[in-house]
């Protein structure tokens, strides 16, 4: 039993050119989707191992990645084959460019929001605040106190005796 199974991985050849060859066998314009795939290498190697939807898989986003297939409308496309349909980027494509059209004027305004106007008059009225300096001593020797609730008092501890 352990000669047959060293000899089965002998007889098939690899995943990526199964996969390449069932792709050029399916031959369909809108490319050809992993279940197709799949029936048309299980059909052609009937031997295959337990382990095939795992591996197709595998193999199937390996090329993806290093280029040998184009992945489009959940179908596989051969990057080689003259049909293939061309590799769009993400998101929305952009507005072509009008070589005829005038040139759009530079805007006067810059962006954001505009400053205010400084008013002499009303800044004469409304003087800037003082600094907050630290708390001076009254005359009996309390501090003045600060804005806020006063902090909670703790009571003494008794000494331990």
């Amino acid at each position: 039993m352990a000669a047959e199974e060293a000899a089965k991985p002998a007889t098939l050849p690899s995943y990526p050119e199964m996969i390449l060859a069932a792709i050029a066998a399916l031959n369909d314009k809108n490319g050809s989707n992993k279940s197709a795939i799949s029936k048309h290498i299980e059909g052609k190697y009937g031997d295959l191992p337990k382990e095939h939807a795992a591996l197709l898989t595998a193999h199937l986003v390996r090329m993806k990645e290093t280029g040998q297939l184009l992945f489009l409308k959940n179908n596989y496309f051969r990057t080689d084959a003259p049909d293939a349909p061309p590799k769009r980027g993400r998101g929305r494509p952009r507005k072509p460019i009008d070589p005829n059209a005038p040139p759009k004027p530079a805007s006067p305004r810059p962006r954001g929001r505009p400053t205010k106007p400084k008013d002499p008059e009303a800044e004469a009225a409304n003087p800037p605040k003082k600094a907050k300096t630290a708390p001076t001593p009254a005359v009996d020797g309390s501090a003045k106190r600060g804005r806020g609730r006063p902090p909670k008092a703790r009571p003494a501890e008794p000494a331990a005796a």
